[in-house]
């Protein structure tokens, strides 16, 4: 039925709405430095091109707030958000949804890391004595680098982290947070776990300099949001086709990228509690 109906279209001289809606856009949250990004969803986009049988298109942002915007103005249609934003995204664009998250995504957690001239231990503890150091954050809007930490800062201080620390900055993602505080230029700095993960792999941080002290309890993070309308977009089901491509994606060099082991069905529910903490903390009205 379908292909009758689109040689109608074709006959008759009308587009069918899945070829007026343009390529199939998504973007991610600049939560590492760019080129590292576009190598990750250039592949990405190739995949689910392949998958979807449409054309796909990545485009990067600049920071955390631009993909919720590209998101709300409909310039994306999936995102690969952060917990945070995701929520944020999924609050001004009615109907969408969370469709899948890394397996590890369930239970993601923020280390904070020391330079070495403090002489800081790791502990099992909230590290108290952190407190009159210098203490960098990564994005303003990252769950992982923002608002878990300064949950955990204000639960065990009872104060802001201005009020807390000597300095405080915002890195602007992660890896940044990592080359600050191994300079020495801040003392102390939250980040991602699986960017630190990672870059102990790749052999960029120095553990003599730098080193883990402290690990929150597990939390939802990342996750790939979609618009609600993309159905009537794009025909009927696609968000269906969507969902299933990111959950069949088996490839372990794109898998590699995030790094994930795989990816998992979610849902907007999963991030309830991003969304408490969030209200909490007043990063979220």
């Amino acid at each position: 039925m379908r292909i009758l109906i689109y040689v109608f279209c074709l006959v008759f001289g009308f587009v069918p709405v899945a070829d007026a809606a343009g390529p199939f856009v998504f973007t991610a949250i600049p939560d590492q430095d760019e080129s590292r990004l576009r190598a990750r969803f250039d592949k990405i986009a190739d995949y689910l091109a392949r998958a979807l049988e449409a054309e796909v298109k990545y485009i990067p942002v600049k920071s955390y707030t631009a993909a919720v915007t590209a998101f709300r103005n409909n310039e994306v249609q999936l995102a690969w958000f952060g917990g945070l934003s995701g929520v944020r995204a999924r609050g001004l664009v009615p109907g969408s949804e969370a469709i899948a998250q890394g397996y590890e995504d369930q239970f993601f957690e923020t280390y904070f890391i020391a330079h070495e001239s403090l002489g800081l231990s790791p502990s099992e503890t909230f590290p108290m004595e952190i407190a009159g150091k210098t203490f960098t954050f990564g994005s303003k809007g990252s769950t992982s680098g923002r608002l878990m930490p300064e949950f955990h800062i204000r639960q065990s201080f009872g104060k802001a982290p201005d009020e807390v620390f000597e300095r405080v900055g915002f890195s602007g993602d992660h890896s940044r947070t990592i080359a600050l505080v191994q300079s020495g230029a801040y003392q102390v700095g939250a980040v991602n776990f699986k960017v630190w993960q990672k870059v102990l792999k790749l052999g960029t941080v120095d553990e003599a300099k730098a080193s883990v002290i402290w690990k929150t309890p597990p939390y939802p993070d990342y996750q790939w949001t979609i618009r609600g309308d993309v159905d009537d977009a794009f025909g009927a089901g696609f968000k269906d086709r969507v969902t299933q491509a990111l959950l069949d994606m088996k490839d372990p060099d794109l898998l590699a990228s995030f790094p994930r082991e795989s990816f998992v069905p979610a849902s907007n529910e999963d991030y309830q509690p991003i969304l408490d903490v969030g209200k909490s903390i007043g990063l979220i009205d």
